[in-house]
Protein backbone atom coordinates (compact mmCIF):
# COMPACT_ATOMS: atom_id res chain seq x y z
CA UNK A 1 0.00 0.00 0.00
CA UNK A 2 0.87 3.61 -0.71
CA UNK A 3 2.05 5.90 2.50
CA UNK A 4 -0.09 9.25 2.44
CA UNK A 5 -0.73 12.13 3.97
CA UNK A 6 -3.62 12.33 6.20
CA UNK A 7 -5.71 14.66 8.18
CA UNK A 8 -7.84 13.93 11.05
CA UNK A 9 -9.59 16.75 12.31
CA UNK A 10 -10.40 16.12 16.29
CA UNK A 11 -7.87 13.54 15.63
CA UNK A 12 -7.63 13.77 20.01
CA UNK A 13 -11.02 12.52 20.61
CA UNK A 14 -12.53 9.09 21.37
CA UNK A 15 -13.22 8.21 17.20
CA UNK A 16 -10.22 10.68 16.02
CA UNK A 17 -8.04 8.59 18.13
CA UNK A 18 -8.93 5.34 16.52
CA UNK A 19 -9.19 6.84 12.89
CA UNK A 20 -5.61 8.15 13.78
CA UNK A 21 -4.29 5.21 14.95
CA UNK A 22 -5.60 2.92 12.44
CA UNK A 23 -4.40 5.06 9.32
CA UNK A 24 -1.08 5.36 11.23
CA UNK A 25 -0.94 1.79 11.55
CA UNK A 26 -1.67 1.23 7.58
CA UNK A 27 1.82 3.31 6.82
CA UNK A 28 0.04 6.61 6.34
CA UNK A 29 1.98 9.96 7.85
CA UNK A 30 -1.29 11.50 10.09
CA UNK A 31 -1.28 14.20 11.55
CA UNK A 32 -4.34 15.94 13.31
CA UNK A 33 -5.50 19.66 15.15
CA UNK A 34 -5.34 21.04 18.61
CA UNK A 35 -6.97 24.08 20.43
CA UNK A 36 -5.51 22.79 23.67
CA UNK A 37 -1.47 22.28 23.21
CA UNK A 38 -0.97 20.46 26.87
CA UNK A 39 -3.32 18.33 26.41
CA UNK A 40 -2.35 17.53 22.84
CA UNK A 41 1.00 17.03 23.72
CA UNK A 42 -0.15 14.56 26.39
CA UNK A 43 -2.04 12.41 23.67
CA UNK A 44 0.55 12.54 21.21
CA UNK A 45 3.14 11.25 23.98
CA UNK A 46 0.84 8.40 24.41
CA UNK A 47 0.51 7.70 21.03
CA UNK A 48 4.17 7.78 20.49
CA UNK A 49 4.06 4.87 23.48
CA UNK A 50 1.97 2.90 21.35
CA UNK A 51 4.21 3.05 18.34
CA UNK A 52 1.70 5.13 16.49
CA UNK A 53 3.73 8.80 15.43
CA UNK A 54 0.95 11.80 14.46
CA UNK A 55 1.96 15.46 13.40
CA UNK A 56 0.33 18.32 15.41
CA UNK A 57 -1.10 21.24 13.91
CA UNK A 58 -2.87 24.39 15.82
CA UNK A 59 -6.06 24.90 14.44
CA UNK A 60 -10.18 25.38 15.26
CA UNK A 61 -11.72 24.12 12.54
CA UNK A 62 -15.04 26.59 13.36
CA UNK A 63 -12.64 29.38 11.90
CA UNK A 64 -11.78 29.41 7.85
CA UNK A 65 -8.47 31.26 8.26
CA UNK A 66 -7.17 29.08 11.19
CA UNK A 67 -8.43 25.91 9.44
CA UNK A 68 -6.18 27.27 6.57
CA UNK A 69 -2.84 28.00 8.59
CA UNK A 70 -3.34 24.42 9.84
CA UNK A 71 -3.49 22.75 6.64
CA UNK A 72 -0.10 24.66 5.34
CA UNK A 73 1.37 23.86 8.62
CA UNK A 74 0.71 20.31 8.42
CA UNK A 75 1.41 20.07 4.67
CA UNK A 76 4.88 21.65 5.77
CA UNK A 77 5.38 19.14 8.20
CA UNK A 78 4.54 16.03 6.32
CA UNK A 79 3.53 16.90 2.72
CA UNK A 80 0.00 17.63 0.55
CA UNK A 81 -2.82 16.09 2.05
CA UNK A 82 -3.88 13.35 0.23
CA UNK A 83 -6.47 11.84 2.70
CA UNK A 84 -8.68 13.93 4.77
CA UNK A 85 -11.08 13.02 7.29
CA UNK A 86 -13.60 15.56 8.80
CA UNK A 87 -14.12 13.93 12.06
CA UNK A 88 -14.44 17.46 14.76
CA UNK A 89 -17.81 17.63 16.27
CA UNK A 90 -19.40 19.11 19.37
CA UNK A 91 -22.56 18.55 20.84
CA UNK A 92 -24.76 21.68 22.39
CA UNK A 93 -27.93 20.10 23.16
CA UNK A 94 -31.22 21.63 24.36
CA UNK A 95 -34.67 21.28 22.55
CA UNK A 96 -35.15 23.90 20.39
CA UNK A 97 -37.41 26.41 21.88
CA UNK A 98 -35.02 27.07 24.44
CA UNK A 99 -32.00 27.01 22.38
CA UNK A 100 -30.04 30.05 22.09
CA UNK A 101 -28.48 31.77 18.83
CA UNK A 102 -25.01 30.93 20.45
CA UNK A 103 -25.78 26.89 20.87
CA UNK A 104 -27.01 26.50 17.12
CA UNK A 105 -24.20 28.66 15.52
CA UNK A 106 -21.37 26.71 17.54
CA UNK A 107 -22.68 23.75 16.34
CA UNK A 108 -23.17 24.63 13.00
CA UNK A 109 -19.46 26.23 13.00
CA UNK A 110 -17.51 23.12 14.26
CA UNK A 111 -19.56 20.68 12.82
CA UNK A 112 -20.47 21.68 9.60
CA UNK A 113 -19.10 24.72 8.01
CA UNK A 114 -15.91 23.27 9.16
CA UNK A 115 -16.70 20.78 6.39
CA UNK A 116 -15.72 24.11 4.24
CA UNK A 117 -12.93 25.21 5.93
CA UNK A 118 -10.93 22.52 6.38
CA UNK A 119 -11.71 20.38 2.58
CA UNK A 120 -11.18 23.77 0.60
CA UNK A 121 -7.62 24.25 1.18
CA UNK A 122 -7.11 20.64 -0.01
CA UNK A 123 -9.37 19.94 -2.34
CA UNK A 124 -7.44 22.03 -5.24
CA UNK A 125 -4.47 19.78 -4.80
CA UNK A 126 -6.19 16.35 -5.22
CA UNK A 127 -7.59 17.58 -8.14
CA UNK A 128 -4.13 18.59 -9.89
CA UNK A 129 -2.70 15.26 -8.21
CA UNK A 130 -5.67 13.28 -9.65
CA UNK A 131 -6.22 11.52 -6.24
CA UNK A 132 -7.82 12.20 -3.18
CA UNK A 133 -9.99 10.89 -0.23
CA UNK A 134 -12.34 12.25 1.81
CA UNK A 135 -14.81 11.22 4.42
CA UNK A 136 -17.05 13.44 6.58
CA UNK A 137 -18.15 11.71 10.37
CA UNK A 138 -21.68 12.04 10.75
CA UNK A 139 -23.62 10.53 12.68
CA UNK A 140 -27.19 8.22 13.42
CA UNK A 141 -28.77 11.58 14.29
CA UNK A 142 -28.54 13.41 11.28
CA UNK A 143 -30.67 10.62 9.70
CA UNK A 144 -33.16 9.92 11.85
CA UNK A 145 -32.57 12.86 14.23
CA UNK A 146 -32.78 12.92 18.13
CA UNK A 147 -34.73 14.69 20.59
CA UNK A 148 -32.56 18.29 21.75
CA UNK A 149 -30.50 17.59 18.84
CA UNK A 150 -32.04 20.30 16.22
CA UNK A 151 -28.04 21.94 15.51
CA UNK A 152 -26.66 18.77 15.82
CA UNK A 153 -28.75 16.58 13.20
CA UNK A 154 -29.06 19.93 10.94
CA UNK A 155 -24.74 19.72 10.72
CA UNK A 156 -24.61 15.74 10.69
CA UNK A 157 -27.19 15.38 7.72
CA UNK A 158 -25.68 18.57 6.25
CA UNK A 159 -22.39 16.58 5.70
CA UNK A 160 -24.06 14.23 4.11
CA UNK A 161 -25.75 17.12 1.42
CA UNK A 162 -21.97 18.61 0.96
CA UNK A 163 -20.29 15.27 0.55
CA UNK A 164 -22.51 14.09 -2.66
CA UNK A 165 -22.11 17.87 -4.43
CA UNK A 166 -18.26 17.31 -3.74
CA UNK A 167 -18.34 13.59 -5.27
CA UNK A 168 -20.15 14.96 -8.00
CA UNK A 169 -17.65 18.04 -9.00
CA UNK A 170 -14.43 15.57 -8.05
CA UNK A 171 -14.97 12.36 -9.40
CA UNK A 172 -13.66 12.89 -13.03
CA UNK A 173 -10.04 14.16 -10.71
CA UNK A 174 -10.01 10.49 -9.01
CA UNK A 175 -10.77 12.47 -5.57
CA UNK A 176 -13.48 10.03 -3.23
CA UNK A 177 -15.91 11.90 -0.98
CA UNK A 178 -18.00 9.57 1.24
CA UNK A 179 -19.54 9.93 4.63
CA UNK A 180 -19.56 7.32 7.48
CA UNK A 181 -22.70 7.48 10.29
CA UNK A 182 -21.76 6.11 13.01
CA UNK A 183 -24.56 5.11 15.73
CA UNK A 184 -23.98 5.09 19.44
CA UNK A 185 -20.32 4.57 20.33
CA UNK A 186 -18.71 3.72 23.64
CA UNK A 187 -16.69 6.99 23.67
CA UNK A 188 -15.72 8.74 26.79
CA UNK A 189 -19.01 11.20 26.07
CA UNK A 190 -21.52 8.40 25.55
CA UNK A 191 -20.13 6.73 29.24
CA UNK A 192 -20.57 9.39 30.69
CA UNK A 193 -24.43 9.64 29.99
CA UNK A 194 -26.34 7.97 33.22
CA UNK A 195 -26.30 3.96 33.07
CA UNK A 196 -29.72 3.99 32.92
CA UNK A 197 -29.82 5.82 29.99
CA UNK A 198 -27.26 4.14 27.92
CA UNK A 199 -29.18 0.93 29.32
CA UNK A 200 -32.37 2.48 27.31
CA UNK A 201 -30.42 2.98 23.57
CA UNK A 202 -28.46 -0.21 24.17
CA UNK A 203 -32.22 -1.86 24.65
CA UNK A 204 -33.14 -0.25 20.71
CA UNK A 205 -30.15 -1.54 19.51
CA UNK A 206 -30.83 -4.96 17.48
CA UNK A 207 -27.23 -6.45 18.15
CA UNK A 208 -27.21 -5.41 21.72
CA UNK A 209 -24.41 -3.65 22.26
CA UNK A 210 -22.81 -0.01 21.96
CA UNK A 211 -20.35 0.65 18.92
CA UNK A 212 -16.37 0.86 19.65
CA UNK A 213 -14.13 3.61 17.78
CA UNK A 214 -12.45 0.79 16.53
CA UNK A 215 -14.79 -0.03 14.65
CA UNK A 216 -15.77 3.20 13.04
CA UNK A 217 -11.97 3.89 12.26
CA UNK A 218 -12.28 0.22 10.12
CA UNK A 219 -14.89 1.33 7.94
CA UNK A 220 -12.73 4.96 7.44
CA UNK A 221 -9.38 2.97 6.72
CA UNK A 222 -11.98 0.92 4.22
CA UNK A 223 -13.15 4.18 2.08
CA UNK A 224 -9.93 5.85 2.12
CA UNK A 225 -8.23 2.68 0.35
CA UNK A 226 -6.46 2.52 -2.85
CA UNK A 227 -9.35 -0.19 -4.47
CA UNK A 228 -12.37 2.24 -2.86
CA UNK A 229 -12.17 4.78 -5.93
CA UNK A 230 -15.78 3.27 -7.46
CA UNK A 231 -16.93 4.06 -4.17
CA UNK A 232 -18.25 8.28 -3.79
CA UNK A 233 -20.98 10.11 -2.96
CA UNK A 234 -22.20 6.83 -0.30
CA UNK A 235 -23.63 7.04 3.10
CA UNK A 236 -21.97 4.48 5.55
CA UNK A 237 -24.21 3.23 8.69
CA UNK A 238 -22.50 2.01 11.09
CA UNK A 239 -24.83 1.22 14.26
CA UNK A 240 -25.96 -2.15 14.90
CA UNK A 241 -28.92 -1.99 12.86
CA UNK A 242 -30.51 0.90 15.07
CA UNK A 243 -31.36 2.66 12.26
CA UNK A 244 -31.78 1.12 8.88
CA UNK A 245 -32.57 2.94 5.16
CA UNK A 246 -32.23 1.44 1.44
Amino acid sequence: MQSRVALVTGGTGGIGTSIVRRLARMGHKVATNYRDEARARAWQAQMREQGVEVALAPGDVADAEQAAAMVREVERQLGPVEILINNAGITRDSTFHKMSVQQWNEVIATNLNSCFNVTRPVIDGMRERKWGRIVQISSINGLKGQYGQANYAAAKAGMHGFTISLARENARFGVTVNTVSPGYVATDMVMAVPEEVRAKIVAEIPTGRLGTPDEIAYAVAFLVGEEASWITGSNLDINGGHHMGW
